[in-house]
């Protein structure tokens, strides 16, 4: 599948469950799109209601730190009105840990993955919350000094 592709089937979301339902259709959290293998982060707003993605208890954005500045983000919108958000990818070859947990979630439920040696399993909350604890960092590759001074440059 393209990574377009993927993006537009998000647009049919009716619900915040719809979404994360299309997600887990075409292969989230860690899907392969144009010959490649990629971590799926989602986030955004379903009628003002919040929805995000979880990195082994931690919102996404601090999880994946400077590192999101190296992956692709395009923004979608969905059927209803208000609604949309940013979908990210993550190469997975980046990932630098062969085990994390992955939740997709807004305030009142979610979704949970358990993800060992790239293959991701649905798991419940219950074993996302007591898999917590156990596991170990999560790490991914950060830009280099290099790369930062170049972005640094580049924005002044």
């Amino acid at each position: 599948m393209k990574v377009e592709g993927f993006v537009a089937s998000l647009r049919n979301a009716e619900t915040i469950g719809g979404l994360f339902k299309i997600l887990a259709e075409k292969g989230a959290p860690v899907a392969e799109l144009d010959g490649k293998r990629f971590l799926i982060v989602v986030e955004g707003d379903f009628e003002g209601r919040k929805f995000w993605t979880e990195i082994n208890g931690e919102k996404a954005n601090q999880a994946l730190g400077d590192a999101m500045l190296n992956s692709s983000s395009f923004p979608f919108k969905c059927k209803r009105p208000y609604t949309g958000g940013n979908v990210i990818f993550v190469d997975f070859d980046d990932i630098e840990v062969d085990e994390f947990l992955v939740a997709y979630r807004d305030p009142d439920y979610g979704i949970f993955y358990h993800v060992k040696n790239g293959q991701a399993e649905e798991i419940t909350k219950e074993e996302y919350e007591k898999l917590l604890p156990e596991m170990p960092e999560f790490k991914i590759k950060s830009m280099s000094e290099e790369q930062m001074d170049m972005m640094g440059a580049f924005f002044g």
